[in-house]
């Protein structure tokens, strides 16, 4: 879906403009994203994997939920849709903890640049595995891994399919963050 997203700048302070997302990935414009980190009491991590049609990475597993912002929404608004949307799980603003934004500048062979900062937070997922509902269009699967499958997924994510290889210390700060909830 092609939806109107708020333009920032190279420091991430939005400049009141806003543009369709598919010329904000052709032009490489700086935009706001949230990353919605879900674990357990049991030490697990949700994983998303991404949906066979996503342009960027698809099929690849990766954080919960994540989506654009949409123009004119909050943060935290857009994180607790997100979650809703992509996984059928509804959260409210006390149940998320903000970790930090987290630059993200990279291009894809599709001709996509993506310049997102990703502002991230961890809840801890209350329900079941069973409970969450994929949205078809973004979520192919979900699985929990333990806090030591997390890391050896991620030693081994230049040739596992799981995770960016490249944001490797992203993904460690997160874990740790994570870590230190539980």
């Amino acid at each position: 879906m092609d939806e109107y997203i708020d333009i920032a700048d190279a420091t991430g302070t939005l400049l009141g403009i806003s543009e369709l997302k598919s010329v904000i990935h052709q032009k490489g414009l700086y935009h706001h994203t949230a990353h919605i980190w879900l674990y357990t009491k049991k030490g697990e991590i949700l994983l998303s994997q991404r949906s066979p049609l996503k342009s960027i990475c698809p099929l690849m597993w990766d954080v919960s939920v994540a989506g654009h912002i949409d123009a004119g929404e909050s943060i935290i608004k857009g994180a607790i849709r997100e979650c809703q949307e992509e996984i059928s799980l509804t959260l409210s603003e006390s149940d998320l903890k903000k970790i930090g934004v987290f630059e993200c500048f990279q291009s894809y062979e599709s001709g996509i640049v993506d310049n997102e900062f990703h502002n991230t937070y961890i809840a801890e997922l209350k329900v079941p595995l069973s409970e969450l509902k994929p949205q078809i269009e973004e979520v192919e699967a979900l699985k929990l891994v333990s806090f030591n499958e997390f890391e050896n997924l991620l030693k081994h994510s230049e040739t596992n399919g799981h995770f960016v290889a490249s944001n490797t210390p992203y993904y460690k700060r997160v874990l740790k963050a994570i870590q230190k909830e539980n």
